[in-house]
């Protein structure tokens, strides 16, 4: 009898066993596994505009809505590491409350819909909170090495990732695709090392470097595994660091720490806007600060929205329907800039004049520093009206620098590196190779080690904009036209 009833529970097992596997479609992941394959381009983009609430993720159990904090702890699948690193790090986070107080104030705008996209793909939830080690949330954040955004691309791998960056707009700090392309990325380098320590290792030292460390220990017989690898400090301490953040996420109370709450609710939402509008135009439409607007929308390099940068504006969920009425009742001008392309003798101050705003202004929009000198044919923003702005300096600020332990700061120097050019190196920092020789002394030749000058106090161009506006006009604004284009100006 008991060994029958031994065989009918084997077949009732294999049964069941059979049901579950064909009833997951192709493409689906069951808890815990990742796919290794790069996963396609993800489908994901944020909610439109409209009036009917939110559903709520079908993904998500109903219980976990009150608090995200609690979600993603209940999403935790790393395994747990612990070391001298990692007691370091935590000591660092536990003394500065205030420090953890703001990067968690930031976390709060993006961080539902991090979760959102890391759940959709099976990843574990820690992968949500790489951008506290990575920029403290911090979404106008430069490093050391030319990164940016809350998930610090350097442009080259932005490119890669279709990451648009000119003069106008760096799509790396744009907040939904560079959280996509960074989890494409993690998912492309899991695929890759079969193993999501060695990934994140690979997602801040380069995979090639990773590659390289795995061949080293395989020719001399050791282990390949992330704490047999030699690297540098920093690929070191980055997941002692994830882990400390993990802890202090986990039990915030035993360090001393409080985490700022954040509802497990989207944040923000998108709206379209066919119409290329000042940035402090579309904070006003929306009724949200200047400061509010900047922190959904970082991408933008310069006081206008263009809309051939622009993929959508992300505005508070409560605030769309604002922002659209708003806009379908303005009837005034959207846009207060124009282009102007500098004349040999131009000086910032006989433009301020010249425009009735100040230097500080142009210098702010343009991104330049009090030491700069004006190139015949560089472009610039100035006001398409007189007076517009003239005793605001704080028109429209550059992001800001990371800085402290956590968030390097940014260094105007490149050591050469084995392999590198002057054209490699002009493109990785966006400037010209005549701008590096000049900067460091006329030099022809690059020597391994050798220090160079690679980002002077102000931010180079990027790019330069062209008029593709070819529709006919009428011979009144014909005349304004040839008017400005003989003034070197250009309407947005």
């Amino acid at each position: 009898m008991k060994l029958k009833n031994l065989l009918i529970f084997v077949c009732v097992t294999c049964i069941l066993s059979v049901e579950i596997q064909s009833a997951l479609a192709e493409g689906d992941v069951l808890t815990n596994s990742h796919s290794a394959v790069r996963p396609e381009e993800s489908p994901f983009q944020p909610p439109s505009f409209s009036t009917s609430p939110e559903p709520i993720s079908s993904a998500t159990p109903a219980h976990l809505h009150n608090d995200l904090w609690q979600r993603i702890r209940n999403g935790y699948a790393l395994q747990n590491t612990d070391s001298p690193l990692v007691e370091n790090h935590e000591q660092w986070y536990a003394n500065r409350p205030d420090y953890v107080r703001r990067m968690t104030e930031r976390a709060k705008r993006y961080l539902h819909f991090i979760v959102e996209e890391v759940e959709r793909r099976g990843m574990p939830s820690e992968i949500a909170l790489l951008p506290m080690i990575e920029s403290a949330f911090n979404p106008g954040g430069f490093s050391s090495a030319n990164a940016a955004g809350i998930w610090q691309f350097i442009p080259s791998t932005g490119k890669n990732f279709g990451m648009k960056q000119n003069w106008w707009y760096d799509g790396r700090r744009n907040i939904v695709s560079a959280t996509i392309g960074a989890l494409d990325y993690l998912q492309k380098l899991h695929g890759m090392f079969g193993d999501w320590e060695l990934a994140l290792a690979a997602y801040n030292w380069g995979e090639g470097a990773v590659k390289r460390a795995l061949d080293h220990n395989r020719r001399i017989g050791l282990p390949t595994n992330y704490a047999s690898l030699n690297m540098p400090p920093e690929t070191r301490n980055y997941i002692p660091k994830l882990q400390a953040i993990k802890n202090i996420v986990d039990n915030p109370a035993s360090y001393g720490l409080e985490l700022q709450p954040v509802p497990d609710r989207p944040y923000f939402v998108a709206v379209n806007t066919e119409k290329n509008m000042d940035v402090k135009l579309a904070a006003r439409l929306a009724n949200v600060t200047l400061d509010e607007f900047r922190a959904l929308n970082p991408a933008h390099n310069r006081p206008v929205i263009l809309q051939e940068n622009s993929e959508a504006l992300l505005v508070p969920v409560d605030k769309a329907e604002t922002f659209q009425t708003n806009l379908a009742n303005n009837s005034q001008p959207l846009v207060s800039w124009k282009t102007y392309n500098s004349k040999k003798g131009d000086r910032l101050d006989k433009l301020a004049a010249r425009y009735g705003t100040s230097v500080e202004t142009l210098q702010s929009v343009n991104g330049l520093s009090p030491k700069t000198s004006l190139t015949h044919g560089q472009m610039l923003l100035v006001p398409a009206n007189e007076g517009i702005e003239k005793n605001d300096s704080r028109v429209f600020e550059t992001p800001t620098t990371l800085s402290g332990k956590q968030e390097p700061a940014k260094d105007t120097r490149y050591t050469v590196s084995r392999g590198d050019t002057l054209s490699k190196i002009s493109r990785d920092y966006k400037v010209s190779v005549a701008q590096l020789r000049q900067w460091n002394g006329n030099l022809s030749m690059l020597k391994p080690g050798q220090r160079l000058i690679v980002a002077p106090d102000e931010k180079p161009l990027l790019a330069t904009r062209t008029d593709r506006n070819h529709r006919k006009v009428s011979l009144k604004q014909k005349n304004i036209k040839d008017k400005n284009k003989r003034k070197g100006t250009s309407q947005i």
